[in-house]
């Protein structure tokens, strides 16, 4: 095994805005002491969460990991649902990543393509929760809150986080009103209360919110 791949998605639940889901890559001897405090997401300060992702960022550059975070619009997940909505952004973010590892071939099977059928021998994936890579992930595992115990699906999941968090606040001042910077989409009472006033924004995600506003 050469590569170690984490796997979490974040906005799962929001009444508006985006699912997001980040994917990290790290040889297997990563040195995690380059990325203290590494954990799930939510266990972190929005401080603290902006100082890894830094942190993540920079090693990035350096060559040291991969990460990408790959997302779906309220639009598609009403469409096809919230489930075939993260497998989507899942299997785009993977790709991005698959396509930066360097993965040696496997001389001694005769294996001359390391991404052959056979493959992606070279690769471990985690997931966190009910996630799920593509079956030609031959090594995958699918771990109950491996956000908190795995630290490369931590670090997806507070890459995801950061981004997601983003890009709320970059939408909030387009969509004035729904104060999107402070709940990030999630259904608070404030929220709810703005979406009874104001309607729903093309932000909402229209099957999450039949019970605040007349179809």
């Amino acid at each position: 095994m050469q590569w170690l791949i984490g796997i979490d998605e974040v906005g799962r639940g929001p009444l508006a805005g985006p699912v997001m889901v980040g994917v990290v890559a790290v040889p297997v001897d990563f040195d995690w002491t380059l990325l203290p405090g590494v954990t799930d997401s939510k266990k972190l300060s929005e401080k603290r969460r902006e100082a890894i992702y830094k942190n993540a960022n920079d090693l990035q550059g350096q060559g040291k990991l991969i990460y990408r975070v790959a997302g779906e619009s309220a639009q598609v997940i009403d469409e096809i649902g919230i489930v075939p909505a993260i497998k989507l952004a899942l299997e785009r973010a993977l790709g991005e990543v698959m396509e930066q590892v360097q993965i040696s071939p496997r001389t001694d099977l005769g294996i001359k393509n390391p991404r052959s059928v056979l493959g992606f021998d070279g690769v471990l994936v985690k997931l966190d929760g009910g996630l799920v890579a593509p079956p030609e992930y031959v090594h995958q595992e699918t771990i109950i809150k491996g956000d908190g115990s795995e630290p490369v699906i931590g670090l997806a999941s507070i890459v995801a986080k950061v981004t997601r968090d983003r890009e709320m606040v970059r939408l909030s001042s387009e969509y004035s009103g729904y104060d999107l910077d402070v709940h990030k989409g999630y259904g608070t009472a404030a929220h709810c209360a703005a979406v009874r006033r104001l309607g729903l924004s093309p932000l909402h995600r229209r099957s999450f919110c039949r019970n605040l506003v007349a179809r």
